[in-house]
């Protein structure tokens, strides 16, 4: 078993979960979250407030699962990724689980 970890923006909310499903990972959880990228850009330099970095609206899943249906999720996680036109991927980390109740 395995712990595997997805965060998407909320604007991909819907799509993970079917990407979820397609894998056939039945079980998850799904929590809000605020995401970050720390950097100077064009458009924040530019900015009256460009001290101020607000958070993107995400959110992150996760499940405990077998190898075979992350691989699943992550096939189809690249796939979905190959068709953005955003600069903002869906990203997934496993997590190996050494005991558990």
């Amino acid at each position: 078993m395995k712990l595997v970890v997805v965060t998407a923006v909320e604007d991909f909310h819907k799509d993970v979960i079917k990407l979820f499903k397609m894998s056939e990972i039945k079980n998850f959880s799904e929590s809000d979250i605020d995401g970050y990228k720390i950097g100077k850009s064009v458009i924040m330099s530019s900015n009256w407030f460009g001290a101020e970095k607000s958070g993107k609206e995400s959110v992150m899943f996760f499940s405990f699962t077998d190898e075979v249906h992350i691989d699943k999720l992550f096939e189809a996680i690249k796939v979905f990724n190959k068709n953005l036109e955003t600069n903002n991927p869906i990203r997934a980390i496993v997590v190996p689980i050494e005991k558990y109740i």
